[in-house]
C-alpha cells in the first residue's frame, strides 16, 4: 500500500512538471495598444499565461506614422520562417489599407509601410484588425481583415453599428512587398470582425466576433473550423464567451490546453477562457491580470534567451 501511494505521489509530480514544460524554455509575449492607438505598440510578458507585466514601464515600443490618422491598433505580430517579427496593424478607423513593419528583436523596427489592401474596392469604408499566419505548406504569409463595402452584402446591411456590415478578406505574399488581391475569406450572412486563426494539426481553426447589434445584439466570440487556411469556413459556433460584450481574440495553446484572451470592451477589462477540446469552455477571466488600459491585440511565445538578449 505504502508502494502504491509513492507510485500516485510520484504520477502527480511528473504531472505537474510535464503541464509546465510547455513554458519551460518559453516567454509569452502579449502585442496591444491604449487609448485610440496614437502612441502605438505596447508589450506585456508572461511566464505563465495567467499574469502579465509591462515591458519598458508599459511605454511604447513604436509610435505610428502611416496613413492620415497614424494610429497602431490592433497589432499583431508573428515570428516568421524568416526569423523576423512581422507585425500588421489598424492604421485608422476609415482607410483602405494597413500599417506593416518587421524586427529582429522586437524593439528595433523597420520603415513602417502602408499596404493599400482595399484600395481596388472604391467605396470600401475601412480595413480593421488585420492579422498574419505562415502557412508552411506554401510557402506564404496570408494577411486577412475585415472590411465594409456598403451594398456588397445583403443580409446585416442593416444588424451593425452605424453603417458597417463587415466580412472578412485576405491577401498573401511571400516577401512583404508584391501581394495578392483582395479576396473574400468568410461570409456566413451575418457582420463579422476580429479574426484569428489558430493553426491544429492539419485543421485551421477561426475564432472570430459576431458583430451582430440589431435585432438582437451578439458581440461574442465564435468559432469555426476548415481542412483549408483560405476557404471551407462554414457556419460558426454557438458563443463561446459569455452574458458581456467581448472583442479581440487572441489565442495560443500550451500543451494541449488553448487559452483565449479577449476584450471585454465595454467593462474596460480583459477575459479569457480555457478548453482542451474547443468545445467545453471554462471562465478563467478573474485568474488573470494585464497591465491597466490594455486593448486588445496579440499573443505569442518567444524563447528565453530571445527575452533575456532583449528585454
Amino acid at each position: 500500500m505504502k508502494n502504491f501511494y509513492l507510485v500516485i505521489l510520484l504520477l502527480c509530480f511528473l504531472q505537474v512538471i510535464y503541464a509546465q514544460q510547455p513554458l519551460k524554455n518559453k516567454v509569452l509575449i502579449f502585442a496591444s495598444f491604449r487609448g485610440n492607438g496614437e502612441d502605438g505598440l505596447h508589450l506585456a510578458y508572461s511566464e505563465d499565461g495567467y499574469k502579465w507585466t509591462a515591458l519598458k514601464g508599459d511605454s511604447s515600443f513604436l509610435t505610428p506614422t502611416v496613413s492620415k490618422d497614424k494610429l497602431m491598433r490592433d497589432p499583431c505580430i508573428i515570428k516568421g520562417a524568416d526569423g523576423l517579427f512581422h507585425m500588421v496593424w489598424t492604421v485608422s478607423w476609415n482607410d483602405k489599407g494597413i500599417g506593416y513593419a518587421s524586427s529582429k528583436d522586437l524593439v528595433h523596427w523597420t520603415e513602417q509601410h502602408f499596404i493599400p489592401v482595399m484600395q481596388q474596392e472604391a467605396t470600401a469604408l475601412n480595413c480593421w484588425a488585420p492579422e498574419i499566419i505562415y502557412d508552411e505548406l506554401n510557402g506564404y504569409y496570408m494577411i486577412y481583415w475585415s472590411t465594409t463595402i456598403p451594398g456588397r452584402f445583403a443580409f446585416g446591411d442593416t444588424s451593425g453599428d452605424d453603417k458597417y456590415n463587415h466580412r472578412l478578406y485576405y491577401v498573401t505574399t511571400r516577401d512583404f512587398k508584391t501581394y495578392t488581391t483582395a479576396k473574400l475569406l468568410y461570409d456566413q450572412r451575418f457582420n463579422v470582425i476580429d479574426a484569428t486563426i489558430q493553426k491544429d494539426g492539419n485543421r485551421f481553426v477561426l475564432f472570430l466576433k459576431d458583430e451582430t447589434l440589431k435585432p438582437v445584439p451578439q458581440k461574442n466570440i465564435r468559432i469555426v473550423i476548415s481542412d483549408s487556411l483560405t476557404e471551407g469556413y462554414g457556419k460558426p459556433s454557438v458563443p463561446i464567451t459569455g452574458n458581456y460584450w467581448a472583442e479581440g481574440p487572441t489565442v495560443i495553446k500550451l500543451d494541449k490546453k488553448w487559452i483565449v484572451y479577449f476584450d471585454k470592451y465595454t467593462e474596460k477589462k480583459y477575459g479569457a477562457l480555457v478548453s482542451t477540446d474547443l468545445v467545453n469552455w471554462k471562465d478563467i477571466s478573474n485568474e488573470i491580470s494585464f497591465p491597466k488600459g490594455t486593448r486588445h491585440g496579440t499573443v505569442f511565445s518567444i524563447s528565453k534567451a530571445e527575452f533575456n538578449k532583449f528585454f
